[in-house]
């Protein structure tokens, strides 16, 4: 692979841009870099203007763009490093420990071992997961393991997975991960509430939550695979964006059907409706099931055609992945060797 990754067309008007020589989330000093999303008063108009969602046209839509898009070689490669840029680097599991968080955070700072940055002609470029997300007994120690080098420390708060805790509970929660350091706070809705149609209940949630992040972003949780139809996910993601949602997210990770592309296609849309109305930037999220190098590809095209270049930054978009970084390095190294390597050669926490 040449030392500058060069563009290509994935088709006739679009280009894959080249990996800038620093990622601003990456940058230590950096910040998220985006003017935040105030919020709206809630609109039930402009809520319900929404509910026409077209299954079949979207599903067409997302067969057509992972099915004529091919990016091959080099361009490949720096894809790939792209997607490792936009990861929350992920454990959210009953066994995690404080020693398993820092072997995680680790891994966060060196994603890639030395010989293969070298193959890939990377130099100084430094590339590295835009966060590490955790649950909040670990947030202190991810927060100290990560110090310096502008990794962001996003934690699951509000009854991870579930929500059904008091919201008082749910708030002292995000509290308390802001207080030990976590500077995301990713926050799951009660699904019942969209069941119900109780979008003002659910807006006050959502409101509540982003006064009780203070300056740490906040990232809305929709638990898609819970909520049956795209039009339940749509009206969901609107309310979430006007009650402040820095992000919008698919899935907890933890439901029977997590990140889809008919899905993803549904929210960014959303993300877009509200962007024409407010002017506002709003990130998006799909985590759960992402777990190799193709499908992290499906994604980055599907962000690129439907809202642009400017969502392809960690400040905009994010994979939440746990096992989706080793069969990127896997990926990369065939690229450098021609050869595939075990799993065990890239070992994650």
């Amino acid at each position: 692979m040449s030392g500058k990754l060069r563009e290509a067309e994935i088709h006739p008007s679009a280009t894959v841009m080249p990996l800038p020589s620093r990622l601003a989330a990456n940058a230590a000093e950096g910040g998220h870099g985006v003017v935040r999303n105030p919020g709206m008063a809630l609109d039930l108009g402009f809520v319900e203007s929404m509910r026409s969602v077209n299954r079949s046209a979207l599903e067409r839509r997302v067969g057509t763009l992972t099915k004529r898009r091919s990016i091959k070689a080099d361009n490949q490669a720096a894809w790939l490093l792209r997607s490792i840029s936009l990861m929350d680097l992920t454990t959210l599991n009953s066994n995690d420990t404080d020693e398993r968080v820092r072997r995680l955070c680790a891994k966060a700072v060196n994603p890639l071992r030395r010989d293969l940055t070298e193959a890939l002609g990377l130099g100084e470029t430094v590339i590295r997961p835009a966060a590490v997300c955790v649950y909040h007994p670990f947030v202190a120690t991810a927060v100290e393991a990560v110090k310096g080098t502008g990794i962001h420390v996003a934690a699951v708060s509000t009854a991870f997975p579930h929500g059904l805790a008091p919201l008082s509970t749910r708030i002292a929660e995000i509290e308390a991960s802001v207080a030990d350091g976590a500077d995301e706070i990713d926050v799951v809705i009660p699904r019942g509430l969209v069941f119900g149609a109780k979008w003002q209940e659910l807006y006050d949630e959502i409101k509540a939550f982003r006064a009780a992040c203070g300056e740490a972003h906040l990232k809305v949780i929709l638990g898609t695979g819970d909520l049956a139809t795209l039009r339940n996910v749509t009206l969901a993601s609107m309310v979430a964006m006007m009650a402040g949602a820095d992000f919008i997210k698919t899935s907890t990770g933890k439901e029977s059907v997590n990140a889809t592309l008919p899905v993803g296609l549904a929210m960014v849309r959303a993300i877009r409706a509200y962007h024409e109305q407010t002017g506002y930037l709003i990130g998006f999220k799909p985590a759960g099931g992402i777990s190799t190098a193709k499908v992290s590809l499906d994604w980055l095209v599907l962000m690129k055609e439907e809202l642009g270049r400017e969502w392809l930054e960690p400040e905009l978009f994010r994979f939440g992945a746990s096992s989706l970084l080793t069969d990127i390095e896997r990926q990369l190294e065939h690229h450098v060797s021609g050869r595939y390597s075990a799993n065990h050669r890239h070992a994650m926490a």
